[in-house]
């Protein structure tokens, strides 16, 4: 046996008649250059040593490949193309088998629709991940794919980024087999197999392509339309299948090829890979001195029983953390194991869990109405309302029942976080995790660092987010943070926006055709007016006179309209539970128009859309310049991941960036004048982009 360590990044080996490649490009084996060009070489040895009968391509690491080189990407990418690599493989005369463990993406599962078989570990994945930047499979996955399964397993894969299980991709035909045991030996008892003709030696490309008629494209069409709205890679990929159902595979191969470049050079795609890099940095916060390790957290605490307090008790659970949850009284306690229990019932009844496992995580609850029960938890999450006095209280009275390494956390949204910590004896163990509702379905968690808070503790909330499957930013001590205090200058513009003129129905059209799933107002209804209400008055103080007297929401539940829940809010709701214009909210805006003096106007979509955006985006300049947040780009994943804003649109501050600063600068300039100073004058930090050319990036 003879091994030849190839500057590449592959590694040759053989195993008496069959050579093994081994990919070794940690950490998720990119298809980079030194990849690609060892694949080639692979392919070379194979074919001038008539002794080898065939070549199994496997991987070193954690996972098979991750796809391509994200940092490679650009006009001008080195020889050899990946399109050739694919080419070899799939032209090569002896067979090829690919041993897939981890999970194959993209380019990776694309060398490995170009061999002739694949043998797949029973924990691999499988995906085609690249719609989610904006782009689709350019080197054989949409020609080969739909080859194999068929049309709707291939366009879930293709259009939509579905990840698939090994089992699942045994059953459409993705693979050929499942390894019992070792992946490698399978693997190469599979190829001699297929060198000895007990298995026929299969091309995918030579497979005929599934049928895909007209009424077919547009019911995929539309579906895709209703999932991904605004998303132009979904929509080519229904236009790509087409073409290649009736295409010969070679110029079809190009054409998707060509199509995948042209998708790259889009604005949409800009957009999304960079949220794509965005996350990656939001990850590492400057905070956070590289090689600080985490706390260990295996048990942990929950003060508060409420809606968030039991969103986050189901989120830790699920991941498999044991939770003490806290309540001031049985009857509190016994109604919210309830509601997790009918959570997970639900999820049974939906065939996404086990019986035994509902079983396994509600046995790793515990309710208590002793805070003293807290003793052993190494993490505690603090949920009450929003009542300064109460969080102080409670804060201190948790901090004196946890030990000197635990790590207590506060749920706030408003409250000042440096008063809070203030009320605990070791403020260098407190910090904020403020989860979105529900906290075990929305991804963004915003960790909130204070002053004294240890780095240590920092990384811990980072990890804890990791295993918990959010998306967390670490932003710094700010009334609302980062998410609330740039939705609250929208909700402002909203409201102000009613009574210039604007109706309800209007500024949520123009918001949702920009591309927000919901608009601010039929929001508004869904949330309770009267929770937003009340939220108005525990801020009253930070409020500017003027956001004072837009008392609509006051007004409007002192009609007892209270939104869904009542049957009426901004709009009425019929028993079919549709949202209706309403004439009695006109009504009532206009009386309050009169009653504030103030002539209603027509007001324009655009000045709609400009007031909303420009509103969000100029908060947003503020928090960088106050270093609430280490760089723009965190504010993007923010609101793409925790409020709607279109991922294809890049965030409120790449969208700036992409609008020109300087055009940011005019318009906010022009609102200032229109609405004022107080509300629109541009941050400095705008200002200085703006003179300079410069961006948020």
């Amino acid at each position: 046996m003879s091994v030849a360590v190839l500057p590449s990044a592959v590694a040759l080996e053989r195993r008496d008649d069959v050579l093994v490649a081994t990919i070794d490009n940690p950490p998720v084996n990119a298809l980079s250059n030194a990849v690609r060009a060892g694949l080639l070489a692979a392919v070379d040895t194979l074919e001038a040593d008539s002794a080898l009968r065939a070549l199994v391509i496997r991987s070193q690491g954690r996972l098979f490949s991750g796809g391509a080189d994200v940092t490679e990407f650009g006009p001008a990418m080195r020889l050899p193309l990946l399109g050739e690599v694919i080419a070899r493989l799939d032209a090569c005369a002896s067979p090829v088998v690919a041993a897939i463990h981890g999970a194959a993406l993209g380019g990776g599962l694309e060398v490995a629709l170009a061999c002739n078989a694949r043998v797949a570990a029973a924990s691999a994945r499988l995906g085609f991940p690249e719609v989610k930047l904006g782009i689709l499979p350019g080197a054989g996955g949409i020609v080969r794919l739909p080859r194999l399964t068929g049309i709707a397993p291939a366009l879930e894969m293709i259009a939509e980024g579905k990840e698939i299980s090994a089992a699942r991709a045994l059953e459409i035909g993705v693979v050929d087999a499942l390894a019992g045991g070792d992946l490698i030996e399978a693997s190469i008892a599979y190829a001699r197999r297929l060198a000895a003709g007990e298995v026929p030696l299969r091309r995918v490309g030579a497979l005929p392509f599934p049928a895909f008629p007209a009424e077919a494209q547009a019911e995929a069409r539309a579906a895709l339309g209703r999932k991904f709205k605004g998303r132009e890679a979904p929509q080519k990929a229904v236009e790509l299948f087409a073409m290649a159902a009736e295409t010969p595979f070679a110029e079809a191969a190009e054409r998707e090829y060509a199509a995948c470049r042209a998708l790259l050079a889009t604005p949409q795609s800009r957009a999304l890979r960079h949220v794509f890099a965005a996350e990656r940095a939001a990850a590492r916060p400057k905070a956070i001195p590289d090689g600080t390790e985490p706390r260990p957290v295996e048990r942990v605490g929950i003060v508060g029983p409420g809606t968030m307090g039991r969103g986050i008790a189901v989120a830790m659970l699920d991941a498999g953390l044991p939770v003490t949850l806290v309540g001031r009284s049985a009857t509190a306690l016994d109604k919210a194991r309830a509601a997790i229990a009918k959570s997970y019932n639900g999820l049974l009844r939906r065939g996404t869990i086990a019986a035994d496992e509902v079983d396994r995580r509600l046995a790793r609850l515990t309710t208590t109405e002793a805070v003293a029960d807290l003793a052993g938890a190494d993490l505690v999450v603090e949920t009450i309302s929003e009542d300064r006095d109460a969080k102080r209280a409670a804060i201190a009275a948790i901090d004196a029942a946890l030990s000197d390494r635990a790590i207590l956390v506060t749920n706030t949204s408003f409250l000042d976080i440096e008063d809070l910590a203030s009320a605990t004896s070791r403020p260098q163990n407190f910090a904020g995790m403020h989860f979105f509702n529900p906290a075990n379905l929305m991804r963004l968690v915003e960790n909130v660092r204070t002053r004294a808070a240890a780095p240590d503790v920092l990384a811990t909330l980072m990890a804890l987010s990791r295993r918990l499957g959010k998306l967390a930013v670490l932003v710094g001590p700010s009334e609302g943070f980062v998410a609330n205090r740039m939705l609250s200058k929208r909700t402002r513009e909203a409201l102000f926006l009613l009574e210039d003129g604007a109706t309800p129905r209007q500024v949520d059209r123009v918001l949702t055709d920009f591309g927000f799933p919901v608009g601010p107002f039929a929001l508004a209804d869904m949330a309770g007016l009267d929770v937003l209400a009340a939220t108005r008055v525990a801020r009253a103080a930070s409020l500017s006179a003027r956001e004072r007297a837009a008392d609509i929401i006051e007004t409007l539940v002192a009609a007892g309209r209270l939104g869904r829940k009542s049957g009426a809010g901004y709009y009425a709701y019929g028993e079919d539970g549709k949202a209706a214009d309403d004439p009695a909210t006109a009504e009532l805006l206009k009386r309050h128009r009169a009653r504030r003096g103030i002539v209603a106007r027509s007001v324009s979509d655009a000045e709609v859309l400009e007031r909303c955006l420009l509103a969000l985006v100029n908060e947003g300049a503020k928090l960088v310049g106050e270093g609430a947040v280490d760089r723009a780009s965190d504010i993007d994943v923010a609101w793409t991941s925790g409020l709607a804003f279109p991922a294809h649109l890049g965030g409120p501050m790449f969208w700036a960036s992409e609008m020109g600063l300087s055009k940011v600068a005019e318009r906010l300039d022009h609102y200032a004048g229109l609405v004022g100073d107080e509300f629109f004058a541009p941050a400095p930090l705008v200002r200085r982009l703006a003179a300079t050319g410069g961006t948020f990036q």
